[in-house]
């Protein structure tokens, strides 16, 4: 199928830049409260420790960075970068109000060109992230080289659903609850970008493969919700 829907990754960015503000509200009302039930998830499955170094890659307003921190504790560390400024600091506002203690920076970058050594992190999350890079297999890359040789990375995503049925749904569901509900917020336009990119995002099996060729030793993907959301999780 082909699809022409092809964001360069300024867009992208200008888009979270201006959703900042209403990003959590939305995603709340948007998932009826359940994507924290699945950020939880992805945190349990990138198996961080007491002490570890952390990644929270594509962080945006800091969920996953801020429940990675509190699973390393005060001894560990956790990056969180972004490439949308805005993002960071409503996250870094965030961490203040909640975990003052812990050891959290937040970092502007790119995660096409991760500015981190080699075998660096213990573990690392990724949320709503791996759709709206412009280079899965280039992120994906840069993920495994930063990571250090047995940690793990779980990816948290929307998907589309293998099921014709969930698939019908999940349309419905976009057309009718997600862009009107964009609407109140005043933000119909960027959510409306959500359908296209889902319709280019590779599916849990494709994402497998993709992993394998960036040499991860493990790639499993786990479908949530029917298959409209999804977590792969990954080992170097």
């Amino acid at each position: 199928m082909t699809n022409n829907f092809n964001p360069e990754a300024s867009d992208i960015q200008a888009i979270f830049n201006r959703i900042a503000s209403k990003y959590d509200d939305l995603n709340d009302r948007l998932s009826f409260g359940q994507h924290a039930i699945w950020k939880m998830m992805a945190v349990k499955w990138s198996d961080p420790k007491s002490g570890a170094i952390a990644l929270d890659l594509c962080c945006g307003s800091g969920d996953l960075t801020l429940m990675l921190a509190q699973k390393v504790g005060l001894q560990g560390q956790v990056t969180g970068l972004d490439f949308a400024c805005a993002q960071l600091q409503i996250a870094q506002t965030r961490q203040e109000n909640k975990l003052p203690k812990h050891a959290i920076s937040w970092l502007e970058g790119d995660a096409l060109n991760l500015p981190f050594s080699d075998n660096f992190f213990d573990c690392a999350t990724m949320g709503y992230g791996l759709r709206n890079v412009t280079d899965i297999s280039r992120c994906l890359q840069e993920v495994r080289r930063v990571l250090k040789p047995g940690a793990k990375i779980a990816i948290l995503d929307f998907h589309r659903p293998q099921s014709d049925l969930i698939n019908m749904f999940q349309q419905w569901y976009l057309q009718n609850i997600v862009v009107p509900t964009a609407q109140d917020f005043s933000m119909e336009e960027e959510y409306a970008y959500l359908i296209p990119s889902l319709a280019k995002f590779p599916n849990g099996s494709e994402q497998v493969n993709l992993a394998y060729r960036a040499r991860f030793s493990e790639a499993v993907h786990y479908p949530l919700l029917g298959g409209m959301m999804g977590v792969l999780v990954l080992k170097k």
